[in-house]
């Protein structure tokens, strides 16, 4: 016999009951016929869950094991059963958009503004460090949208299968701690830096080919580059152990300065992918579809320039490349 919630219940039944002949009546069973399921119960669990004495039952050990689960379990049922009660009543979403995103602010803004914007689509996110991951989830149709990034001019992942549309492109930046020697330089030179360790979020593209290569044009060798989470990289920019490596719309951080490359030497171009069939979870025409990605793609531009216009630096940076 398996296990069933009926059973659970009847074995709450008893234990609150405190006898066999209660809980019969409670249940609505004669007091042979829950004896008998009492012990195909047991015997299912594997031994007695309850001591029979003439003042009533008392649950054994593992009794109380099983009560103790049950206390969990049949709450949690209960209220699954009334949530998809409400659910099937309730008007349902017109929409559903799965997003995928890199580790930043711009996913979380894009989420934001949508919800503003289409406050009746139900939106779900993903992130990962690696941006082909996020093209093969697009591939697969598991997700809808994907914010990616290249470096510089490079080519996004799966290219052939998906469409890549621009959503901005920033300067790469340095993080460095507030009393460095150059965190008060309105931009710095990389050669500035060369005696320094560096620390970059993880990624499977070709940003650290690109670094290397700035470094070396600018006549050095980076002496070490720790690839690392975005909390570990702010503190080994806050402790001074070494320099961060970061796109232009970091958010404002305690104790840390971020600073535009002179020259620009390293660029960053975020990306907005979809299928170039388009896979939504619901079902819509292809006019829907177009409106869809048109409205993903111009929020997902307004959410960057949201972004940028929180970072002082950025912003300066912005202003000083304006024409009068």
């Amino acid at each position: 016999m398996e296990l069933e919630l009926r059973h659970l219940k009847t074995v709450r039944a008893i234990a609150d009951a405190g006898s066999l002949t209660r809980a019969a009546t409670a249940l609505g069973l004669a007091q042979p016929a829950l004896s008998a399921q009492l012990k195909r119960i047991e015997r299912a669990l594997g031994g007695e869950l309850f001591e029979r004495g003439r003042h009533g039952v008392r649950a054994t050990a593992l009794g109380e094991l099983v009560l103790e689960r049950a206390r969990v379990v049949l709450p949690a049922v209960t209220g699954l059963q009334q949530e998809a009660a409400r659910f099937a009543r309730s008007p349902r979403p017109t929409a559903c958009l799965r997003l995928g995103g890199t580790h930043g602010p711009l996913l979380g803004a894009l989420v934001d503004r949508l919800a503003d914007v289409v406050p009746d689509t139900r939106v779900t996110t993903c992130t990962s460090w690696s941006e082909r991951q996020l093209a093969e989830l697009l591939t697969e149709g598991r997700l809808d949208f994907a914010l990616a990034g290249t470096c510089g001019s490079a080519a996004p992942p799966g290219a052939e299968e998906l469409l890549w549309q621009e959503v901005a492109v920033d300067p790469v930046f340095v993080m460095v701690p507030e009393g460095h020697a150059v965190a008060a330089a309105h931009e710095v030179a990389l050669t500035e830096l060369a005696d320094e360790e560096w620390a970059c979020v993880p990624g499977d593209g070709c940003f650290g080919d690109c670094f290397t290569a700035s470094c070396a044009r600018a006549g050095f060798a980076p002496r070490r580059m720790y690839e690392t989470d975005t909390s570990s990289l702010v503190h080994l920019v806050q402790v001074g152990r070494a320099v961060g490596l970061c796109r232009a719309t970091f958010p404002t951080t305690p104790g840390i300065v971020t600073r535009p490359l002179r020259g620009t030497p390293l660029t960053w171009r975020h990306l907005l992918g979809r299928h170039a069939v388009a896979q939504y979870t619901d079902n819509r025409d292809d006019a829907d579809n177009a409106a869809t990605a048109a409205t993903v793609l111009a929020q997902a531009r307004r959410a960057h320039a949201g972004v940028a216009a929180r970072s002082e630096s950025y912003t300066e940076w912005l202003a000083s490349r304006r024409v009068p």
